[in-house]
């Protein structure tokens, strides 16, 4: 049965409308169609900002006003990841100070603290003009040379207002690179802990903070690095055809810190009372952590910061593709590390039959290391494949450095140096061939890197050897030099604390800073054998 609406009904229903009703109506009509209007214009303007797939055929040179927030979202976007990046130092206090013992617990929190400020003097002073400005092959001072005012940036001074075409201002770029030498700077420390004096350590900081790491990096990193160039006309090994590539620092602040920590660690010596394996096979090995609680909260933290170290590389928010890539290879070469390192930590070594959670921690954290140079050119799985032999890496240089009698009590050589150079060496095996190279506007595709077994052939593997084994080189024999030099200035000022500073009361943690990280409560009032019965008389 159907019904009809009479004429005269529908007019007596309109008439009977308030004018509030009328009033309310009209603003949802109005507000409607303002809401249709936003979409039609954000469906205009939206895809001339956002990247999508590169093309043969050159895109619509951006506007003024466009220009102008594409470089505010890739600031945002680059200081957003240069914050996560410094949070890692939390995940570093944490781990160093978890792997440690108890009485050296305090100085890993006051190296780490204090260097976190000493990177930042120098790096203002001289690092950042070193590592990022113009200059030669080798070390870098001033500013492009092909522009007016390229005076010194020692003390940021004469820098332009942007960092080359990248459209972020230098003192953005400055924060975020600023976290990079921090994080290398702080890896040193992990090596030589328990051993080190605090003056010793202010001495080599300022020479690896100051210097090594700035210029050494200039090399990849410059703007006319000779490793960056190599392989372009005119440089080093032309007839290469290719650059020396590490998108977020494998080499450049891995590499870097591991290696100097492992000349740190043999100009030191072992810590007095270290048993090693091969020595005696029962009482010899790693003394345990104080607390793994702690260690495996930092690894987290450390993962977490590692979401800015590596899609922050992109220094672009407009690569959206290139940002979600390298955040998923981030994911999946860390899980990876972990499973394998925990596997063979369960089938082989000294904890064969168990499930090791020191391997495991530092497996993750070699995955992280490992993906961190060609995460934005590999597939996913690639990334899954050299995490997981990043895993098996970290495992096996571990054993070989205990096996050399080196002490290295979180890793940091095995973590950082060997992975380190295994994950810049993948980018020569794993490159997908997809995908070229990130910038302000998004990705320009148009000259994809290829691995070897992608069909790329080995003249990127010979790159990145190329770059690593000399950096590598380079920071052992600098390091190495300047550690042996520390290491012969008298006491306070030698790189190694007495003997009874070390294993006195206290320990280091006592004798350099004059506390423990678990002081003695002098009011506590002890429980023991409050609710014990007492022994009945012999006689009774």
């Amino acid at each position: 049965m159907k019904s009809r609406l009479k004429k005269t009904d529908l007019m007596a229903s309109l008439r009977s409308l308030t004018r509030e009703k009328w009033a309310f109506g009209a603003t949802i009509l109005s507000g409607k169609v303002i809401g249709l209007m936003v979409v039609l214009a954000v469906m205009f303007t939206l895809p001339g900002l956002l990247p999508g797939t590169a093309h043969a055929a050159t895109p619509a040179k951006p506007t003024e006003i466009e220009t102008s927030m594409m470089n505010t979202m890739n600031t945002v976007w680059t200081l957003v990841a240069a914050f996560l990046v410094f949070g890692m130092q939390a995940g570093f206090v944490m781990l160093e100070a978890g792997f440690a013992r108890k009485r050296e617990t305090v100085n890993v929190l006051m190296e780490c603290v204090f260097d976190t400020c000493l990177c930042g003097i120098l790096f203002y002073a001289v690092g950042y003009a070193f590592m990022f400005g113009w200059g030669n092959g080798f070390i870098g001072w001033h500013g492009d040379p092909s522009l007016k005012g390229g005076g010194s940036w020692f003390f940021l001074q004469n820098t332009p207002e942007t960092y080359g075409s990248t459209g972020i201002p230098v003192i953005a770029h400055w924060i975020f690179q600023y976290a990079f030498a921090d994080t290398c700077s702080t890896i040193v420390s992990g090596a030589m802990i328990g051993r080190t004096s605090f003056r010793g350590d202010i001495l080599y900081s300022i020479g690896i903070t100051g210097f090594i790491y700035p210029i050494i990096g200039h090399w990849a990193w410059g703007p006319d690095g000779w490793l960056a160039l190599m392989g372009s006309k005119g440089n080093f090994f032309e007839s290469l055809g290719q650059g020396f590539r590490d998108f977020a620092g494998s080499t450049v602040v891995h590499t870097i810190g591991g290696i100097a920590s492992l000349a740190g660690a043999i100009v030191l010596g072992p810590r007095l009372g270290r048993i090693f394996k091969r020595d005696d096979k029962e009482k010899g090995g790693m003394p345990p952590g104080h607390n793994m609680l702690v260690a495996a909260v930092g690894t987290f933290i450390l993962w977490f910061g590692w979401y800015g170290f590596n899609p922050g590389s992109t220094l672009s928010a407009m690569d959206v593709q290139g940002i979600g890539r390298v955040a998923t290879n981030t994911t999946l070469a860390a899980c990876a590390g972990g499973m394998t390192a925990m596997i063979f930590a369960l089938w082989f070594g000294n904890t064969k039959g168990k499930f090791d959670l020191g391997f495991t921690l530092n497996g993750c954290l070699g995955g992280l290391v490992a993906i961190t140079c060609p995460c934005y050119w590999v597939s996913p799985l690639g990334a899954t494949i050299l995490g997981g032999i990043a895993g098996v890496v970290v495992f096996s240089a571990m054993y070989f450095i205990e096996w050399l009698r080196i002490d290295d009590p979180v890793g940091a050589v095995a973590v950082h140096g060997a992975a380190g150079i295994w994950g810049t060496l993948s980018l020569g095996l794993f490159a997908c061939g997809q995908f070229g190279a990130t910038g302000p506007t998004g990705a320009d595709n148009s000259a994809p890197v290829a691995g070897l077994f992608y069909g790329g052939g080995w003249s990127v593997f010979e790159a990145q050897a190329i770059g690593t084994f000399t950096i590598a080189a380079a920071v052992f024999a600098v390091t190495g030099i300047m550690m042996f030099v520390i290491q012969k200035l008298p006491y306070p000022w030698k790189l190694r604390v007495e003997a009874h500073g070390e294993t006195g009361f206290g320990g280091l943690d006592v004798f350099d800073h004059g506390t423990e990280v678990y002081p003695a409560d002098e009011d506590e009032i002890s429980l023991k054998g409050l609710f014990e019965k007492e022994a009945a008389p012999a006689n009774a």
